[in-house]
């Protein structure tokens, strides 16, 4: 069988489909891989690590007209499927549930499409879980964000002019990325704290035990982040409970009630409220303690790339937009007064 991955047409895209590793196992087990010029080399992985496992190097439309499978991370252009021939299988992260034209490009096309972010996410199919892969790398890219510039110690350090105290991390929201970024910064020798926004006590206890493996410390509450009294009350828990913050991980999740159908116009402004708002309201809460200590880090992530769409909807892309420019505009307005801030993109 013959399997191509080209390179990826987003010039931010830094990701590459195959990996030598898995070609030398793709070739041993007697396919023809075909890899495109300079794929791999934003990843780390030269021409010479695939032709030196087997692959045989090519142009996109090359190989989009003589593969069976076609793999690639995002969408595939209109190039690239114009050259298929029908009955090739695509597999990918295609935005399935949001981008209809996508979609229907593919569909017109006659090919067969597996898009991986739909891939059910239960233990039988843990390899092949595009999203938590993603989220998790987030959450660990946080904590070295917050380790490389806070202006501080995150560990302990007991030296001969005195004891240092640790840095001390609040993470909102006790998903993939909440638990990774929780996790690396205890690692890291900070003192961590994650905050839980849940609805339901049973699913809260079930997170807080999570947390507690993470070596995190849990405070369960419910808590809407868009708005600003709800965080500042969240904010001021977590410091009763918790102590000064000097690092906020902003994780707040998109909800995944509409997993089965295409969201509608006030879930996907739900989803700018989120992204957003709350990204806004819960640095605002931080903000005063960190400028009044002039220390700080604030990293706001993103959301994992594919699972929601990231092309076909306006709403979910001015989102992302948004939350981009307002944490530059936050960072340009702080940078003066010692704190920094980022957003992580999963893939980005």
């Amino acid at each position: 069988m013959k399997i191509g991955a080209p390179g990826e047409s987003d010039p931010n895209e830094q990701r590459v489909a195959l990996v030598p590793e898995t070609v030398e196992r793709l070739v041993k087990a007697g396919h023809e891989i075909s890899i495109g010029e300079g794929a791999g080399t934003t990843a780390g992985f030269p021409n010479s690590a695939y032709t030196g496992v087997g692959a045989t190097m090519g142009t996109a439309g090359d190989i989009a007209g003589s593969v069976d499978i076609f793999v690639h991370v995002q969408s595939p252009t209109p190039s690239e499927l114009s050259a298929m021939k029908k009955g090739t299988i695509v597999v990918g992260l295609l935005n399935a549930r949001t981008d209809s034209a996508g979609v229907s490009a593919l569909a017109a096309a006659g090919v067969t499409a597996l898009s991986m972010e739909l891939v059910p996410r239960i233990a039988r199919a843990q390899r092949m879980d595009v999203l938590s892969s993603q989220a998790s790398i987030a959450g660990y890219k946080a904590a070295l964000l917050a380790a490389n510039s806070l202006g501080k110690y995150l560990p302990m350090m007991m030296t001969a002019a005195g004891t240092i105290p640790p840095a001390r991390v609040l993470v909102l929201g006790a998903g993939v990325a909440g638990l990774q970024a929780i996790a690396t910064a205890r690692r890291l020798g900070a003192v961590g704290a994650v905050v839980i926004a849940a609805a339901r006590d049973d699913h809260a206890d079930g997170v807080a035990e999570e947390i507690r493996a993470s070596g995190g410390q849990a405070l369960a509450v419910s808590v809407d982040v868009t708005d600003p009294k709800r965080i500042d009350d969240m904010v001021q828990l977590a410091r009763n409970e918790f102590g000064r913050v000097d690092v906020l991980v902003n994780n707040a999740a998109i909800v995944r009630d509409h997993l089965a159908v295409r969201l509608t116009p006030a879930d996907w402004d739900s989803v700018i409220a989120t992204n957003l708002t709350g990204a806004f309201t819960c640095a605002r809460a931080v903000l005063r303690q960190m400028l009044k200590q002039r220390s700080g880090r604030i990293i706001s992530l993103g959301s994992v790339v594919g699972q929601m769409g990231n092309v076909g909807q306006a709403n979910y892309a001015a989102s992302k937009a948004g939350l981009v420019g307002f944490s530059k505009a936050l960072a340009r307005e702080v940078a003066s007064r010692g704190i920094t801030v980022n957003v992580v993109e999963p893939g980005l």
